[in-house]
């Protein structure tokens, strides 16, 4: 995690130091070359929060340091960017947040409760996303998926997501995310439904599929507790983004393996809370986003997949097999379904809650 004070004091450093150059600059400086100056001293800060972890390198090297080269500046927060943490932020008047690493949820929740900015589509290139995934209040920064890992000191054998379900032949802990999305539709795969025919979901029997092994379930909040959970061995198999489990992999040497098989493919989505103090600054550092060769680079740090076409075309080839918008994973995968979590999640979420303490 990022300690966020300290991440803007050093900015606030840096800042002061740059204007009181540019300030003798000015001085010297022709009209023209003067205006320029003042123009980028006027630029602010923008705050992008994600989940922390290995991301923030990764983002800090994909699109803080090109962003940068264009005269913003990105400062990053990894405290988790929570749908109640946005919803207090702006109902609160203290929005401290310019960009947050949300998703589908994040507009079922928080769309109806006006707490987030209309993304200005005149800054941002519609034409650099897939045309399904640019909403009025999210626009598709990366493509993920929700996935099953294992430890294969544990696991000897490649299972399946049944066998997530089976304490018998794999006996030990489990571990699912804090929240319904991608968990439910994990339980039904696992239960034997088609991929092409998840939607509507059947909470009912996806609650009690995850029942059966109530005793022996975790739960995390965060991509990098998801990490840790897995890596320091409290989990025999764990169901998480895939960009995590690709880290995992990575850092065990092996140790933790992965597949995309009936795992769910999901838009990551850059939303705007309302009230945002770095204003349209935000929206010129999610444009600033879209190039390929950032999104190229986010995927050969964590696995995260390209939202804008024209990058799949710089995916090397050693890489396919992390990309989960990839045709090969695409085509083992099932695919959200953003208009029923419009309409369901809020109970499907409280419903899930409720499980978790009861």
């Amino acid at each position: 995690m990022t300690d966020r004070k300290t991440a803007l004091d050093k900015t606030a450093l840096v800042i002061s130091r740059r204007k009181l150059l540019a300030g003798a600059a000015l001085i010297a400086a022709p009209a023209l070359l003067r205006t320029d100056l003042a123009l980028a001293e006027t630029r602010k800060d923008v705050v992008l929060v994600n989940f922390g972890g290995a991301a923030m390198k990764a983002f800090d090297e994909a699109y803080v340091q090109p962003f940068a080269a264009q005269g913003g500046r990105i400062v990053l927060d990894g405290s988790g960017a929570l749908n109640g943490k946005i919803l207090t932020m702006v109902q609160s008047g203290n929005v401290t947040w310019d960009i947050c690493d949300g998703g589908i949820t994040t507009l079922a929740e928080l769309n109806p409760r006006n707490a987030l900015e209309k993304i200005d589509y005149g800054i941002v290139d519609k034409t650099k996303v897939p045309a399904e995934f640019a909403y009025e209040n999210g626009v598709v920064n990366y493509m993920f998926s929700s996935v099953m890992a294992w430890d294969t000191a544990k696991v000897k054998d490649t299972p399946t997501l049944a066998d997530f379900f089976d304490l018998k032949k794999y006996p030990g802990r489990r571990m699912m995310r804090k929240d319904s999305q991608a968990m439910m539709e994990l339980c039904l795969i696992a239960d034997g439904v088609p991929l092409d025919k998840l939607y509507p979901l059947d909470t009912k029997r996806a609650f009690e599929k995850m029942a059966t092994i109530k005793k022996e379930l975790l739960y995390w909040n965060s991509g990098a507790e998801s990490q840790s959970l897995m890596r320091d061995g409290e989990c025999v198999m764990g169901l998480l983004w895939h960009t995590r489990a690709n880290v995992l992999k990575a850092e065990t040497k092996g140790r933790i393996a992965y597949s995309f098989k009936d795992g769910l493919l999901q838009p990551g989505l850059w939303v705007v809370p309302k009230g945002n103090p770095a204003g349209a600054e935000a929206f010129r550092a999610i444009a600033s986003m879209q190039q390929p060769e950032g999104q190229v680079k986010l995927l050969a740090a964590m696995g995260n997949g390209p939202a804008n076409p024209a990058a799949q075309s710089l995916v090397p080839a050693d890489l396919r097999q992390t990309n989960p918008g990839d045709p090969a994973n695409v085509a083992v995968q099932a695919k959200i379904n953003a208009a029923w979590y419009i309409e369901n999640h809020s109970k499907t979420f409280q419903a899930y809650l409720d499980f978790i303490s009861s």
